[in-house]
């Protein structure tokens, strides 16, 4: 470090310190926490950290997603060969060269982190070989104190020792993978993958453009299958540092969410993993979660090709039309349809169609479902203020507020470029429309 580096250095440290002071911090600002606070100077730069590898080694281009997650040794049952094994045989082999598993084994006992690096290199030479997994594990020198931290919460002492190391075993595993690839996913070591979930996370991530996250979600339950920019990373990594002792993970990651101004959860409506475990790493305590939005078969999960959506029913609130469309979570909610009203999905590229499946209602409001409706294909878009197509074809109609139709590949001279939801009878209740899901014809 040069003197001007070193003494700006000095004085970031001395501004630090003055500040945890005023804010009342007088009785914990120890070198740790001034260190921890004054790594925000720089927030968006990687940790210096020193890491052992057990197997394997760093891809030498970056990815696409990065998978990571921790294992300790547990008291009852590993799962993380199970785990592993999951990921790599629900990934076919085009996925597997744009995606890196990042494993850190962090038990205090060094001889299990070995032990496991050794089963993990019998298991899955080929990977190690193809840089698809790396083992890491951090010396236990870089860790901050694990004891006589705060209960906050009247939690045991054993307990907020756990979770604090937990919060560092995952700051530094997603310091290590944050210049990897361009997204990074967050497991746990106790999961089962859907098959091809990196190509169902690349079909979301089209439909989510527009839309500006930080954290996606692809499970319900706690910090399984949360997904990051890598680009925010480095700043997770810090913020979990920096209160690495004040509370779950998981709570930590939806202040993350919120600090970055994502107000509300964005969840995809079926989830890509599964915990599996039944017991937890902490003392082997019983642990039977399960998602029940778990979706294990790929052919259930539709394409949605990136469309606009209009409608001339009257909103309720902020349940807009697009939430219909999504592949998160929501849905659109209109004041009661007239016989003639219709809602349309605009495709930005006519797609060769193969199934349409729209719900409607729900259970909340089961009334609010579409009475007398029917579905049409479109072509010719016309590309006026209000875009529509010019021609339409009647593929079906509604059944108690649902419908389902395959094999309608056929059933226009050209790719449709939109489809058409019609009501053909006014009715007194609003209209819910719970999801749209289209699929497109495989590719031969």
């Amino acid at each position: 470090m040069n003197l001007a580096s070193w003494h700006h250095e000095e004085v970031a440290m001395n501004n630090v310190q003055q500040w945890a002071q005023r804010v009342g911090l007088h009785h914990t600002v120890s070198h740790w926490t001034v260190y921890s606070l004054r790594m925000f100077i720089n927030a968006t730069n990687t940790l210096n950290i020193s890491y052992d590898y057990l197997a394997g080694l760093p891809p030498l281009r970056k990815k696409f997603l990065t998978l990571g997650l921790c294992s300790v040794k547990r008291m009852r049952v590993d799962y993380l060969l199970d785990t592993l094994t999951s990921i790599f045989e629900q990934s076919s082999q085009e996925e597997l060269e744009e995606m890196v598993v990042v494993v850190h084994l962090t038990d205090l006992e060094y001889k299990w982190n070995s032990q496991m690096a050794l089963e993990i290199a019998r298991n899955f030479p080929d990977q190690l070989h193809q840089r698809n997994l790396v083992v890491i594990h951090t010396p236990l020198e870089y860790y901050p104190p694990l004891e006589g931290l705060k209960r906050n919460f009247n939690d045991p002492e054993d307990r907020v020792r756990f979770r604090s190391k937990q919060n560092v075993d995952y700051a530094y595993l997603m310091n290590f993978a944050s210049n990897l690839s361009t997204y990074y996913l967050m497991i746990e070591d106790d999961v089962r993958c859907t098959k091809h979930f990196l190509t169902v996370i690349r079909r979301i991530l089209v439909s989510e453009e527009d839309t500006s996250w930080v954290t996606l979600e692809f499970s319900k339950l706690g910090y399984i299958a949360k997904l990051y920019h890598s680009s925010d990373i480095p700043q997770l990594a810090r913020f979990l540092m920096l209160f690495y002792q004040e509370m779950p993970c998981d709570w930590l990651f939806v202040h993350f969410r919120l600090l970055l101004t994502q107000k509300e959860e964005i969840r995809v409506r079926q989830s890509l993993f599964q915990h599996v475990g039944h017991y937890s790493s902490f003392h082997g305590t019983p642990n039977k979660l399960k998602d029940e939005d778990f979706e294990e078969d790929f052919s259930k999960f539709p394409d949605n090709p990136p469309a606009e959506t209009v409608t001339d029913i009257e909103t309720f609130l902020d349940h807009i039309p697009q939430k219909a469309y999504s592949r998160v979570i929501g849905y659109f909610w209109g004041k009661a349809p007239s016989s003639g009203n219709s809602f349309t999905v605009i495709f930005k590229r006519a797609a060769p169609i193969f199934r349409i499946q729209i719900h409607t209602g729900s259970q909340e409001y089961p009334d609010s479902y579409l009475h007398d409706g029917v579905v049409a294909l479109g072509t010719h878009k016309l590309h006026t203020s209000s875009s529509h197509c010019a021609k339409y074809v009647t593929i079906g109609h509604f059944d108690k507020g649902n419908f389902d139709k395959q094999n309608l590949e056929n059933s226009t001279a050209s790719d449709p470029d939109c489809v058409h939801i019609l009501v053909t009878n006014t009715q007194t209740e609003s209209l819910i429309i719970n999801n749209i899901s289209i699929w497109i014809k495989p590719k031969s």
